[in-house]
């Protein structure tokens, strides 16, 4: 089975690269930022939509900056639940495979308790499944300044399903994660919807080409093997040049090199 490799861009950055994109007949992951998300219309999606005209395979990503569903602040919570039904309504017009979202937990937030953020962020993520499910759409929340696994987990035995999952995020665990790769694929290994696929040398986040840093990809694909996963792949690299050794790299991993 040859699985389709999706490339991450910002719809802001959609127009400087049209053309190289559909000369490499990409499929993509879009992000939407809260700018973005604040100006496009209907019309614009749709429009889009139709300028994608090799049909490629989607997913989005969710606005993050200053969001988190899991906030104490009741309006910091609200604002962040509106932001992602805006996203909502995007999918529902676009139609991605899946769209991926931050969890906003952190330690250092919440001076370790994880039960706390939990609680507060079960009735954001409900809605969001139950929003997902009508479009047909997967949802992959992502590890960020996680640690270790344990956060997440709590999430999905909370909201347990197929279609809500994890988004492994590559460059994120290389930098935060105090516990080994196989700790998480212990933890959440079969939860994996989406991996996030980009290379650092734990000192920032990146978002290099696979081998320019210090992350075992090697480990990482053997382990997702073992998991019999089939996730979505999505190359993060920021610049064009890596995408395209990125590529290249995931699919020697992948045997289609």
């Amino acid at each position: 089975m040859t699985e389709t490799l999706h490339v991450h861009i910002p719809y802001a950055k959609l127009r400087d690269y049209f053309e190289l994109i559909r000369k490499r007949k990409y499929d993509l992951e879009i992000y939407l930022s809260a700018a973005v998300l604040d100006q496009l219309e209907r019309e614009d999606l749709e429009k889009l939509r139709e300028r994608l005209d090799w049909n490629p395979k989607l997913t989005l990503h969710a606005p993050f900056v200053d969001l988190n569903p899991g906030a104490i602040d009741p309006m910091v919570k609200s604002v962040t639940q509106l932001r992602f039904r805006q996203l909502l309504d995007a999918a529902a017009i676009l139609r991605p495979r899946a769209a991926v979202f931050h969890p906003g937990y952190d330690k250092w937030r919440y001076s370790g308790r994880k039960d706390l953020w939990l609680e507060n962020c079960l009735e954001t993520w409900r809605t969001v499944a139950d929003a997902a499910a009508r479009i047909g759409m997967r949802v992959a929340v992502e590890n960020v300044f996680d640690e270790d696994p344990d956060a997440l987990a709590l999430l999905f035995k909370k909201i347990d399903g197929p279609d809500f999952g994890f988004c492994f995020d590559t460059g994120h665990f290389n930098l935060f994660s105090k516990v080994p790769m196989e700790k998480w694929f212990e933890s959440l290994g079969s939860r994996i919807v989406e991996v996030h696929l980009h290379d650092n040398d734990g000192t920032a986040d990146s978002h290099w080409a696979l081998g320019r840093g210090g992350i075992d990809f090697e480990k990482f694909f053997r382990l997702l093997k073992e998991q019999s996963a089939e996730p979505v792949y999505t190359i993060e690299a920021h610049d064009k040049d890596d995408v395209e050794t990125s590529i290249g790299k995931v699919r020697e991993f992948l045997g289609q090199g």
